[in-house]
């Protein structure tokens, strides 16, 4: 059984969490450029067994797709294509930035280092998989 990972897409930025071997523990990877995503996935699926791809599904309030999907959804078409024999799931992420920067907050993160676009793209991406490994486990 392989690593569940999970990408929380940005223009700029990309942050990834990934959980541990056996599928327990999410945890924040890092945050890379977005226009470097690529080649950092194909050096960590060769150095890790990764099975599921989470990628966040941003929606408005209203259920409707956020303009963001625009670069989404060309994105996963290219994950789904150049690695086939992984899984690859949107899934949604309504909140997480927002999460994310309270979870920074209340880990008492010193103020400059909360203002780390970076570090909330990373949080954001754990908390996608989070949720997400919360989803299919109650739905067993």
């Amino acid at each position: 059984m392989g690593r569940i990972l999970a990408i929380d897409f940005g223009t700029k930025r990309t942050g990834i969490a990934v959980t541990d071997p056996l599928r327990i523990i999410p945890g924040g990877l890092t945050t890379v450029a977005t226009h470097e995503l690529m080649s950092f996935l194909a050096g960590y699926f060769a150095k890790e067994q990764v099975d599921r791809i989470v990628v966040g599904h941003p929606t408005n309030m209203n259920g409707e797709e956020s303009a963001s999907m625009q670069q989404i959804r060309p994105f996963v078409d290219k994950l789904r294509k150049q690695y086939p024999e992984k899984e690859v799931i949107m899934f949604d992420e309504r909140f997480t930035s927002v999460l994310a920067q309270k979870a920074i907050l209340d880990a008492g993160i010193k103020k400059m280092a909360r203002r780390n676009k970076a570090l909330v793209d990373e949080v954001s991406a754990t908390i996608i998989l989070e949720s997400y490994m919360n989803s299919i486990h109650y739905k067993k």
